[in-house]
Order: C-alpha cells, then structure tokens, then sequence
C-alpha cells in the first residue's frame, strides 16, 4: 500500500487541529481520527451545490453564500452551473484551507478560488449570516460532520434555533437553507420546521458513481 504523507496542519480557531495527508494522488483532510473529508468522496459535497441550484430554478443572478471550503467540491459544482451573472460568497474560517487549495492541492481546486463570481472573505460564517437581511437566495453550509459543531464548538450556533432565524432573516422570501451531514438527526429536522422552514431532507451517496457512505443533506425553504 502506498504510505500516507503528512503536508501540513491547522489549528481550528476554537477547536481541535486539522491534518492534510496525500497517498498517491488522493488527499484527506483528518481530525483526531476522523477523516472528515477526502478528494475520493466527492459525490455529496457536489450534490449540496446542485440539488440546492436545481431549487433555485429560475431565478436571476441568484447570490449563494458558502460557509466552508472544505476541498473545493462544492463550489466547484456551483460555478460549474450557475451563469455568469451569479455571485459566491465564500466564508472560510481556516487558513491554511486556503493556502492548501492554492498549494499542494492547485491542481484539485482548478482555479476556483480566482472565478471572478467568487467573493471570498476569511473568518466565521456565523456573522457573515447574522449580518445578511435578505440578501442570499441560498446559504450552504459544510462547515462540520453535522449538525453538531464537531470541528468547532462555536459552531454549535448555527444549529441552535437562535443560528436558525439567522439564516432565514439572511435569506431572500423562498430561499434554501442547505445543510451537509455525515448522518440524520432528527432533533435538527424539528428545529429546522419549528424555525419558519419547509424541510426536505435526502440521502446521497459520498461517490460519484452512487457507491460508498450514505450522507444527509437538509434543504430547508423559507416560508
């Protein structure tokens, strides 16, 4: 088997620390001893970006704000459909995920971070949200394995009903919510619904050919 190298660490702001490894030509982003994410799993990343542009249907110029870039996968698969006239808000808390996508992994991220629709800004996408006023038709969130602030406790806050009405007072009238897991929960469904969503929640396979790990995406509308 060929040996896993080590590239690099970061510290999480207000959490543990991530690794970057490389065996062959695949990479992984692990935490303790979670991989959290991995360039061979990209299928449900992918789909956060799809499924949710396929509910914005339709809409013109639409603005997308994505909390985490984990790999690059889901803001690939927007740029990859949506128009010129779109715009990508990006908020990524962690450095050094920057500086490995224009790094060692420049080949993977295929130039997104330059797309002239991408606006990135570096720091939590908690004030971010908290800051819009019906100003995103979408907000896509991939920043833990859950709904449940594994990477970094404050993230707790965009889960909680108080992070919740955030996102929806940050959302145009209809706009999604889009939530990545690695699991169901239905504590966060009854959450989502209790905060003023319409709530459809669908199972997607981590690959691209529909194979490997079932993952949960929330696509909750505003009512």
């Amino acid at each position: 088997m060929t040996p896993r190298e080590f590239l690099g660490s970061a510290a999480v702001p207000g959490g543990q620390e991530l690794m970057l490894y490389r065996r062959g030509g695949d990479f992984m982003i692990v935490l303790d001893r979670n991989e959290l994410m991995s360039s061979r799993m990209s299928g449900s990343e992918k789909a956060l970006a799809l499924m949710t542009i396929e509910r914005l249907a339709g809409r013109k110029a639409p603005h997308l704000l994505i909390g985490g870039y984990g790999m690059g996968f889901t803001l690939r698969a927007a740029l990859g459909v949506l128009g010129q006239d779109a715009r990508i808000t990006l908020a990524e808390l962690v450095p050094e995920i920057i500086d490995w996508a224009r790094g060692p992994m420049a080949e993977l991220a295929d130039g997104c971070l330059d797309d002239p629709r991408v606006d990135l800004l570096m720091g939590d996408v908690v004030p971010v949200i908290a800051a819009g006023r019906a100003c995103y038709d979408a907000i896509l969130l991939d920043v833990d394995n859950g709904p449940d602030g594994l990477t970094a406790a404050a993230n707790d806050r965009l889960y909680s009903a108080t992070g919740l009405a955030a996102a929806r007072a940050a959302l145009t009238p209809g706009g999604i919510l889009a939530v990545w897991s690695a699991g169901s929960d239905d504590a966060f469904t009854r959450r989502l619904a209790s905060a003023g969503f319409a709530v459809d929640e669908v199972a997607v396979r981590a690959r691209d050919n529909g194979k490997g790990p079932r993952h949960v995406i929330w696509f909750a509308q505003k009512r």
